[in-house]
């Protein structure tokens, strides 16, 4: 009797390890470090990239969030087995001072990669473009000093001149100004090939389809596919 309760505790002990080891495959995904050499992380060991911006990067009006450009980076990012993850921290009509209070509670998470798209919202209201500048500055700021070695990433932005050629010429300038100031990363403008472009756009003319934000995935992996 004593041979067979020790021969059940060995076999519940292996049992025992066999399923943490199965928990370990499944809460772990294949990777490629710089040689291309396969290994295996978990959630846990991934970096972090967060998109910081306003209905473009929630994707606003699809019927999935996860195709909008920010989920669709994610999806590149896996397919080439990076170890990094995507956090959609866009807001439907956040403004870059809204931003500048939400900053603060964002920034409690790790982050390794922050891409910082704000600013259509105070264009399209007319807000003075030195408001603008001084809120982007000020979240850039405070990325810097929570994690200084964080990768910053700037989204440019231009507006119709609706409210005149001057406002509009100096707002698209601000995001330039920025990224040399800060000397980080400039998407020059987000929605290049898709605004103004009805067919790539939803019924309000302002945001993009699910095609339209395939686009937009393009426009932003050629400035951050280096910084991976």
């Amino acid at each position: 009797m004593r041979f067979i309760n020790s021969f059940l505790s060995v076999c519940l002990f292996f049992t025992f390890l066999i399923s943490c080891n199965s928990d370990k495959k499944e809460n772990a995904s294949e990777t490629k470090d710089a040689t291309g050499t396969v290994a295996k992380v978990t959630a846990a060991q991934k970096k972090t990239i967060v998109f910081f911006g306003n209905s473009l990067t929630a994707g606003y009006g699809l019927d999935d969030p996860s195709l909008a450009f920010s989920g669709l980076i994610q999806k590149k990012i896996d397919s080439l087995g990076l170890a990094y993850k995507v956090v959609n921290a866009g807001v439907s009509g956040e403004t870059t001072s809204g931003g500048n209070s939400r900053i603060d509670w964002l920034l409690k998470q790790p982050l390794d990669i922050f891409v910082l798209e704000l600013g259509g919202n105070d264009g399209l209201r007319g807000i003075p473009v030195s408001e603008t500048k001084k809120n982007l500055q000020a979240i850039l700021d405070k990325v810097k000093a929570k994690y200084p070695d964080a990768q910053l990433v700037l989204a440019g932005m231009q507006i119709p001149p609706n409210m005149g050629k001057q406002y509009a010429n100096e707002f698209k300038a601000v995001y330039k100004e920025l990224a040399d100031k800060n000397n980080i990363k400039l998407i020059p403008f987000l929605l290049e090939g898709v605004g103004g472009e009805s067919k790539l756009n939803q019924a309000d003319g302002i945001h993009p389809t699910a095609e339209g934000h395939r686009i937009l995935a393009d426009n932003v992996w050629k400035i951050i596919e280096e910084l991976l």
